[in-house]
């Protein structure tokens, strides 16, 4: 399972248990998640990989804007979360 730039995830542990984020960045243990409401871009959550699990095989159009940190893009980010939510869940439970 590999989680990259732009992924879907769910939270597997911690107070976001089954909470959805897009994973805005990622390196060796970490990953650094945004919902673009609570998490904006500017101030990603910062949580372990074995405590995350890859939602959707789907990932956010033109991920790479990520980095840039726009206002605009949280709105995209929140969008994208609503949109694929009720899929998810009726997948996973």
């Amino acid at each position: 399972m590999n989680i990259i730039q732009g992924d879907l995830v769910i939270a597997t542990a911690g107070k976001e248990k089954n909470s959805l984020f897009l994973v805005k960045d990622v390196d060796k243990k970490y990953c650094y998640l945004v919902d673009g409401k609570r998490l904006k871009l500017n101030k990603p959550k910062k949580k372990s990989l074995k405590h995350v699990q890859k939602a959707s095989k789907e990932s956010f159009p033109n991920a790479e804007r990520l980095q840039n940190g726009q206002e605009k893009l949280n709105a995209e980010i929140r969008d994208f979360i609503k949109e694929r939510k009720l899929y998810v869940e009726t997948r996973c439970h």
